[in-house]
């Protein structure tokens, strides 16, 4: 009798992890609705007992760097847990990296982002090289003749890793080389140096990279000085002949969490690389990549909200305390609304500028000037909000979330990354910033979306508009406006399309009143059991 089992919840397996209301209504309003058919079947694969558990295996198995072989020659090779090969399998064959861009059909960026919210719901460190390969595209298309030789093999379903000759694999991966030890985010004061050969028509750089991603990928877009000035490169791991190119892994990073992902610190010597976008404007060139990462940074965040509300709300529902289920309890029932009005707030977002890069990427001026300044937003707000959320939903789980088999810990560890990487908080809020004062338009634009009337948002538009004509102090105060403009660009996209318990909650509780920033402080009256029901499973 003393090992009965009582009073615990079953598994959280085998179940829809794309059957969420808050997706699937955004999938059809941003004109994504022809995907919903995949989208599920990639939900229920994600929810099911395998992927759970190759998330689990990939996580716990780190990639090991593989410097030399036997005999001393050099490899540079990543090893990777076969269950995060069957992670990738799964995102490339359905068109989380390049994919999207070959694809004609409106939308096709909109069921890109969908899925991946859905995917990296299980295990998020996998995303990252599906990110950048999705995110160098644009960037590539810099130089036309690069662009069509490798969009064709990035844009590829299939997914074949190793490192051998471009040309001859089905599938390509790709990552960027930016950050150096001494610059951080101020790329610009990058020392990797790039010499023109004339022999060849190729470029060689020379240089250390402090903190480069997936290393096993095909090719990376690199930031380098040339005499023009501090320029984008590719740079292939394997050269068109089938000869190595020279990219040595010094190391691994020992990260706090991501963990299933290798991160490291590449040297280049004489290292041959092809410009991209001119010689003197890389920050301009390789910003391209860097909005459509930010873009994945905001989805990233918003997934890993939704999976950790979807642990809490499972556990309460079988979990009983002082005579009932604790989802029948007035102070949990008010944490689990807030936490599902929060998770919402971050998906109708992501979704919105997924909507808007795909429109954009079609022409729409409107689109490309609201994105502008929307990305940035929403990259410096979501991404701030996935820490306390899976804080607070682990605790909803109690001493149960705080081992690894709930999966909660690795959530908790992986919740930090999206608002590091791409640019911590201040850089976004300083870009913001700098779009405002470069681009008026994307103003404009933004108060085109957030302007219709509704009495929940009337006054919370009418201080905004006061904040930002206050130019008093205003990089001092840029994180205070950043952070008012995305809690009005969400609130303005509940109201639009949530119900009204959810749109009210986060209008009275982010908008009015004096919000602590805590959860389970909703006002009385609010109607949690249906907010609860709506963001279960």
């Amino acid at each position: 009798m003393t090992h009965e089992v009582l009073n615990q919840p079953p598994p959280l397996a085998d179940f829809d992890v794309a059957a969420d209301a808050a997706l699937t209504s955004a999938l059809a309003r941003e004109g994504a609705g022809w995907a919903a058919g995949d989208l599920h079947k990639l939900g229920l694969r994600a929810g099911s007992a395998e992927t759970r558990r190759w998330a689990d295996e990939a996580d716990r198995n780190e990639p090991r760097l593989l410097t030399h072989d036997r005999y001393g020659h050099r490899l540079d090779e990543v090893d990777f847990h076969p269950s995060w090969h069957a992670l990738m399998d799964v995102a490339v064959s359905a068109g989380l990296a390049g994919a999207a861009w070959s694809d004609p059909r409106p939308g096709a960026h909109v069921a890109r982002a969908a899925g991946f919210y859905v995917w990296t719901q299980p295990e998020a460190g996998h995303g990252c090289p599906i990110s950048m390969t999705y995110a160098v595209i644009p960037a590539l298309r810099g130089n036309p003749s690069l662009a069509a030789v490798y969009e064709p093999l990035l844009t590829s379903r299939s997914y074949d890793p190793g490192l051998r000759t471009p040309g001859t694999k089905r599938g390509l991966l790709a990552g960027m080389g930016m950050t150096e030890k001494q610059g951080g985010s101020d790329v610009r004061a990058n020392t990797t140096s790039a010499v023109f050969s004339p022999e060849t028509g190729t470029w060689r750089l020379t240089g250390h990279k402090w903190f480069t991603s997936a290393p096993m990928c095909d090719l990376f877009l690199v930031l380098a000085q040339a005499p023009g000035g501090l320029s984008c490169f590719l740079v292939p791991r394997v050269l068109p002949d089938g000869t190595r190119n020279t990219f040595r892994i010094q190391r691994l990073k020992d990260k706090l969490g991501n963990r299933s992902n290798a991160s490291s610190e590449p040297e280049f010597e004489n290292t041959v690389a092809w410009l991209v976008g001119g010689e003197g404007p890389g920050v301009r060139t390789i910003i391209e990549m860097v909005s459509m990462t930010r873009l994945d940074c905001v989805i990233g965040s918003a997934a890993g909200m939704r999976a950790a509300l979807v642990q809490a709300i499972h556990h309460a529902k079988h979990r009983s305390a002082f005579g009932g289920p604790l989802i029948g309890k007035p102070a949990m029932r008010n944490v689990l609304a807030d936490l599902a009005v929060e998770s919402e707030a971050a998906t109708v977002l992501a979704m919105r500028l997924a909507g808007s890069v795909d429109r954009a990427v079609r022409g729409d001026a409107a689109e490309q000037a609201f994105r502008r300044l929307a990305i940035p937003i929403g990259k410096f707000w979501v991404c701030k909000r996935q820490p306390a959320v899976v804080g607070e939903a682990l605790e909803c789980l109690g001493g149960n979330g705080y081992v690894e088999d709930s999966g909660l810990p690795r959530l908790y560890r992986d919740a930090p990354l999206n608002s590091i990487w791409e640019g911590s908080g201040n850089v976004q809020a300083l870009d913001v910033l700098r779009a405002l004062q470069r681009s008026p338009e994307s103003l404009d634009a933004f108060f085109t979306e957030v302007g219709g009337a509704d009495r929940r948002l009337d006054r919370a538009v009418r201080e905004l508009r006061a904040q930002l004509a206050d130019q008093t102090e205003v990089e001092v105060r840029a994180r205070r406006l950043v952070e008012r403009m995305a809690l009005v660009l969400q609130g303005s996209l509940l109201v639009r399309h949530s119900t009204d318990a959810v749109a009210d909650a986060f209008c009275a509780s982010r908008l009015d009143g004096d919000w602590g920033h805590t959860f389970g402080t909703l006002p009385a009256g609010t109607d949690t059991a249906a907010i609860v029901e709506r963001a279960a499973p």
